[in-house]
């Protein structure tokens, strides 16, 4: 019987393999044999989850024709896989990707490190900040005063809490957009929301468009429930959305779902203007696709002179093409798993009935606290309190960066929680590679594409301030030397750090 779960086409692994692009070799560098940088280049496909673990490779003649090297180049990198423990084989079954004993599995998303991991690690891969205190503490016990009413009942509640989706319509009619309570749904956090979004609208092998870049554990979820993505390339830097290529698209490809995060968009922070958003209505509208549009960054402006547009759904009063997504753990506290939809009423009333067979409805606790910030005030001055911290994280990292590494690219956006970095030509994959080993974890560009775009680029949070972004930036200047001078680091060891 085969142990392979999966296969991984020559065609589709050759695209993956040539996106890994490298700085050329600079004077007195050495290149590694072709066997090597192959052997390298699938390990760090592995690594990073962009090939499964249990995955077939291709025949080594296959692998060979699509790369243009000689059989002998592919064999050769497959006996080196072998044996470091990336690469199993037996005869008849053909060779699959595995990791060796001891190393953790690789994951696909953005995990958080656990917290006993963080005394010799500086964690970029979570765009998450420590909950803003002591409005955290003070929703708890305010949610646990209400909560006596609530355990006397079963505590299933599939479209939330009664008070909460009031609580939450009422926010929305304030911003301009008359809202429902029966245009609500509390979900598990934004994930939850889009997870359950994705298999009404869109199932098993239903087109999603989605931004090129765009934030990761969203993509993947989309792959894993079976989408079949088609990217729309970002114009460059904080401009945005380019509405010519999301016409052609949607025209094109008609796909089902249309997912996109307008405000502080992850990874790249670029905010969609007024007329941005009411083009891409009006073109999905016209091409019958559901647009998504993700609010979780709405709150997160960072400069005291960015003017906010309206909300996308409010270019769609009639309700039948905008759905929307919002969150509490971003703005306030990604412990918070508190999330929601706001779409017409008949959508609502789609999710809910379709959420019996999944997860059946939110922690109740969870829903008292945030009604309790909401309707307190808290909520508001708990997020000024984020900001604060954002921004003196966002400055700290940029001077950090601009000093250790001046030839990397980027542009500082004016909110959200992410610099979206141009890495001076260096890969990304292997960046992050050599990061873990000297002390910094950063997410390489490949997580926020599709199909292997964005090699040459890293996403860093504003999760760090002060000396532990000087830290950082020093750390990831190390793994930028090692990368560069086409090293390992594995002699490279992590000191211990202490904010």
């Amino acid at each position: 019987m085969a142990q392979w779960t999966s296969a991984m086409g020559a065609a589709q692994l050759a695209r993956l393999l040539n996106s890994q692009q490298d700085r050329p070799a600079g004077p007195g560098t050495r290149r590694p044999p072709a066997y090597r940088a192959l052997a390298d280049g699938i390990r760090l496909l592995v690594l990073e989850g962009r090939v499964p673990v249990a995955a077939r490779l291709p025949a080594e003649r296959e692998l060979a024709l699509s790369l243009s090297v000689s059989r002998t180049t592919v064999a050769a990198a497959y006996e080196a896989l072998r044996a470091e423990g990336f690469l199993e084989s037996r005869r008849g079954a053909g060779s699959w990707t595995a990791v060796p004993a001891g190393n953790p599995l690789p994951a696909r998303g953005l995990e958080p490190l656990p917290p006993e991991a963080l005394g010799s690690m500086i964690d970029l891969g979570c765009a998450a900040l420590p909950a803003p205190e002591p409005w955290l503490t003070r929703a708890v016990q305010g949610a646990l005063e209400e909560l006596p009413p609530y355990a006397h009942t079963h505590g299933d509640y599939p479209a939330g809490l009664p008070a909460l989706r009031a609580m939450i319509a009422e926010r929305y009619t304030a911003r301009g957009i008359p809202t429902m309570p029966e245009q609500i749904m509390v979900t598990t956090g934004a994930m939850g929301a889009i997870d359950a979004i994705c298999h009404l609208f869109g199932g098993r092998g239903e087109r999603i468009a989605v931004e090129s870049p765009s934030y990761a554990n969203i993509l993947q979820l989309m792959r894993e429930a079976g989408a079949r993505l088609v990217p729309v390339a970002m114009a460059e830097g904080l401009t945005g959305w380019d509405i010519d290529r999301w016409r052609q698209v949607l025209r094109d490809a008609a796909p089902r779902i249309a997912y996109v995060v307008a405000d502080f968009h992850n990874p790249t922070g670029a905010l969609a203007d007024e007329d941005q958003r009411r083009q891409l209505v009006e073109a999905a509208r016209s091409a019958g696709t559901v647009l998504v549009a993700d609010e979780t960054m709405s709150e997160l402006w960072l400069d005291e002179d960015v003017s906010m547009p309206r909300p996308v759904c409010a270019f769609d009063p009639a309700g039948s093409t905008v759905v929307t997504v919002g969150s509490a753990s971003k703005a306030f506290w990604a412990g918070m798993r508190i999330g929601w939809v706001r779409g017409a009423p008949d959508v609502i009333r789609s999710l809910v009935a379709a959420r019996a067979y999944a997860d059946l409805g939110t922690p109740v606790l969870e829903q008292l606290a945030v009604n309790w910030l909401f309707s307190t005030g808290g909520w508001e001055q708990a997020v000024e309190l984020r900001r604060d911290q954002a921004r003196e994280n966002r400055d700290a990292l940029v001077t950090a960066m601009r000093r250790e590494l001046p030839s990397w690219e980027f542009e500082v956006p004016q909110g959200g929680l992410t610099l979206w970095v141009r890495a001076g030509g260096l890969s990304g994959s292997r960046l992050a590679e050599v990061g873990e080993r000297v002390g910094v974890r950063v997410p390489s560009g490949p997580r926020f594409g599709v199909d292997g775009a964005f090699e040459g680029y890293v996403r860093l949070p504003f999760t760090v301030g002060g000396a532990v972004a000087d830290e950082a930036a020093a750390r990831l200047a190390a793994a930028a030397r090692v990368v560069e001078s086409g090293g390992s680091g594995g002699g490279e060891s992590p000191r211990t750090f202490v904010a």
